[in-house]
């Protein structure tokens, strides 16, 4: 497809961004390029020194916007609501359609210092791309709503961490994404009490995201859509056991669409309390707490959006996540155990039998879920999956086991890993079982989808 540039974000007004200049790198040196999401924007036929120039230099698209625009939000961050925050060590670089038609985002992650870096000096190490790149690959092919790494570039500085050994690599990545309008965005204008601006964004994300105009109703109406949205999202973190570790409300976007990925992990097992975040010391973001997380950030929505709603309307729209979340993970759970749905309350009772069996058992996640694929369970599947058993005799493949990759072994992403892939990039700048983990990552996509 053509590239088709937009600059849509300027109808929000200077209110809501700040030109900033990007980092000057001493070095720019292509590491990831993902073409599939370049053909995607119409971006694929760029050669790679035109591809440095935009997304390690960041001169900007042709018919793009000028300048990159450091977006202002608020947002709780563990709970606790700070005011101090924005777009710190990143900018919106460029705004286009999809071939879908489908308003995208190009952001960036390490391109320097805005007016939001406060201590931070502005820059992404080059082990956070590299986790990045692989959060983003794994999800995509799990079937989650996800941002898509879109560029990586190693940018030739020496960064100073205290939670890696330092001085480390540094890196500038792009991600490419359904927006960047966050819950924290709607907390910052009710913050200042900013009623046009409110009806400014929300008529601009129902527009833009949702393809619908703002009536009277725009307010609850965009709160229903943003629920449903979220709640899929958090059922598709269930059956990707995935942990996504800081569910802060300014990582939450109104798009419902994951994005921004720091200590993230994949689950071993069925544990709900299996946390990401090392920091994260009470579990408010572990694995089973992710549907609650999410369903409090969206009360943040809608306590934003009660400046210029009603509340009644507010609080029925708010009803809309649960149900929708039931409904989401028994769908996203049936998706990757390879099965046709049947009726609810059969696939209900299914999806609490798989969940049951995995947290009593404690089985391998991704085993268990390569394994069960179409329905056809192993006999070393012993007793707790005595139930399961029976249910899945009801059920029918919605998929072959016929691609290659079922003839092999399950493709995970455990923490272990990532580190193994990450040595050789650190101690001699081998790329190769990075580039093979992609590799498999996306024959699995192609068995699953």
């Amino acid at each position: 497809m053509l590239f088709t540039p937009q600059q849509a974000i300027v109808e929000l007004g200077d209110a809501f961004y700040d030109p900033v200049p990007p980092a000057v790198f001493p070095q720019t040196v292509l590491r990831f390029r993902n073409q599939r999401a370049a053909a995607q924007v119409g971006l694929d036929t760029l050669s790679d020194e035109a591809w440095l120039s935009h997304f390690g230099r960041f001169e900007p698209l042709p018919g793009a916007q000028p300048q990159p625009l450091a977006l202002r939000y608020h947002g709780h961050q563990f709970r606790v609501y700070n005011p101090e925050i924005g777009d710190g060590r990143g900018f919106l670089f460029a705004q286009m359609r999809d071939q879908a038609g489908r308003l995208m985002d190009l952001g960036t992650k390490g391109s320097g210092q805005t007016p939001y870096s406060r201590f931070g000096d502005g820059r992404l190490t080059l082990k956070g791309g590299v986790r990045e790149v692989l959060a983003t690959e794994m999800l995509g092919a799990l079937g989650v709503e996800t941002s898509r790494t879109f560029s990586l570039i190693e940018t030739g500085e020496e960064l100073q961490r205290g939670d890696e050994p330092s001085p480390t690599r540094s890196a500038v990545m792009v991600r490419l994404n359904h927006g960047h309008i966050r819950i924290g965005t709607f907390q910052r204008l009710a913050y200042f009490k900013d009623e046009e601006g409110l009806d400014r964004l929300t008529a601009y994300v129902l527009r833009h995201y949702y393809g619908e105009a703002a009536g009277d109703d725009a307010p609850q109406r965009l709160l229903a859509l943003v629920a449903e949205r979220t709640a899929r999202l958090a059922g598709q973190f269930m059956a990707a056991g995935f942990v996504h570790g800081v569910l802060n409300s300014d990582n939450i976007n109104v798009s419902g669409e994951s994005f921004d990925y720091g200590p993230w992990r994949f689950a071993q097992s069925w544990d709900p309390g299996f946390t990401a975040a090392y920091f994260d010391h009470a579990g408010l973001y572990a694995f089973g707490r992710q549907p609650e997380a999410i369903f409090w950030d969206v009360m943040q929505l809608a306590s934003s959006l009660r400046l210029i709603a009603e509340e009644a309307p507010l609080i029925e729209a708010m009803d809309y996540f649960a149900p929708a979340y039931q409904r989401e993970v028994t769908a996203a759970m049936l998706w990757r155990m390879g099965l046709k749905p049947r009726s609810p309350e059969q696939d209900r009772a299914l999806i609490q039998s798989a969940e049951s069996a995995l947290s009593a058992s404690h089985a391998p996640l991704d085993q268990f879920f390569f394994d069960a694929f179409g329905g056809q369970l192993p006999e070393d599947y012993d007793e707790p999956f005595a139930q399961l058993r029976r249910l899945l005799t009801a059920y029918e493949p919605r998929k072959s086991r016929d691609h290659p990759y079922w003839a092999t072994e399950p493709c995970s992403m455990l923490i272990d890993e990532v580190e193994a892939i990450w040595a050789p990039i650190a101690e001699r700048d081998d790329w190769s079982l990075f580039n093979a983990k992609i590799a498999a990552i996306r024959t699995m996509g192609e068995a699953l989808s």
